[in-house]
């Protein structure tokens, strides 16, 4: 086995991890999920939804969800700032690609790579990382076990 095929067989399970992850969330328009590996470790995971101390609901009456909902990989990132550990030359797995506030947070917090499901109805954040040099590859067919 070669090292692409190695390496993709470690992207569908990494990326499977995050969709598992994503179920945790109890938003009820989206659940993403992320992931974050440095050196073949997870160093730090994440879900979409709201700040310790809110109510876990998402979404308001109108099923439009609340400003102040965290994003997977903006949960997944800040997690990492608590810890001992920082992101540099980490790699993300998202169930969906970042929005392009999150892509800010991505670049800025030194990963290196993207592997995502899904794609957001806005490229504008996977675009950004791309014109910064990060390898971004989607795996669209990776079916959670």
């Amino acid at each position: 086995m070669n090292h692409t095929d190695k390496q993709e067989r470690y992207d569908r399970a990494y990326l499977r991890l995050a969709l598992s992850w994503a179920q945790l969330s109890h938003c009820s328009r989206k659940k993403v999920g992320a992931i974050i590996v440095k050196d073949a470790i997870i160093i730090s995971d994440g879900y979409n939804g709201t700040p310790a101390g809110f109510d876990n609901c998402c979404e308001n009456e109108e099923g439009n969800t609340h400003w102040y909902v965290l994003h997977a990989e903006a949960n997944a990132i800040l997690k990492v700032a608590k810890s001992t550990n920082n992101c540099k030359d980490a790699t993300l797995y998202l169930t969906h690609s970042p929005c392009k506030d999150c892509s800010k947070l991505v670049l800025q917090s030194g990963i290196k790579r993207l592997v995502y499901q899904e794609a957001y109805k806005d490229t504008s954040g996977i675009d950004f990382l791309k014109s910064a040099g990060l390898e971004v590859v989607q795996i669209e067919h990776c079916e959670h076990v």
